[in-house]
């Protein structure tokens, strides 16, 4: 039995959790709904505040299925109530970010700033001029958008400079070295 399908996805008050007899789980909370689509193979059933996973059968695919649903599950009911967020750091001399409307532009080191429409369902932040704040209850599409972004300048090893995650280390290389 997969050990992360088995557990049960417990959740409070303020969120409504409901199975469609189109095999789809919705989770609904104060501001946001998402909606999890669970393959022909699993069966959800809701009940006093908890969501336990079911399989049909125990085939290798039933069985990994039964754990990812339970982990979306698990991420839908996080995100409505507390929310998914992703931190990036600028790090180069002129590096920085701004944003205007639905749009965020960042200037790093090429001859054009870079303009990114923001998606719905996902809130961009700047604390400082080198400091990105990605929120949203979708942990697929906050992930998303911060790699996307990473893309646009990703470190490089020699002196840290580029888009990287506020919890990454970089490993760096040493520079060259005069030979003898």
């Amino acid at each position: 039995m997969s050990r992360v399908g088995k557990a049960v996805v417990y959740f409070d008050k303020s969120v409504q959790v409901a199975v469609a007899p189109s095999n789809e789980v919705s989770v609904k909370g104060a501001k946001h709904s998402i909606a999890v689509k669970l393959r022909p193979q699993i069966k959800a059933v809701v009940s006093e505040g908890k969501v336990s996973l079911t399989r049909s059968d125990d085939d290798r695919e039933s069985r990994a299925y039964h754990g990812l649903f339970r982990a979306l599950i698990q991420n839908a009911v996080i995100g409505v109530t507390k929310g998914w967020s992703r931190e990036l750091e600028l790090n180069g001399v002129g590096y920085r970010a701004a944003v205007s409307g639905r749009k965020l532009e960042l200037t790093l080191g090429y001859s054009h700033p870079i303009v990114y429409p923001i998606p719905q369902g996902v809130e961009i932040t700047v604390e400082k001029q080198t400091k990105i704040v990605i929120t949203g209850p979708d942990r697929e599409l906050v992930g998303r958008v911060a790699a996307k972004i990473r893309t646009f300048r990703p470190p490089e090893p020699y002196l840290g400079k580029g888009v990287k995650y506020a919890n990454e280390t970089l490993r760096r290389k040493a520079g060259k070295s005069a030979s003898k």
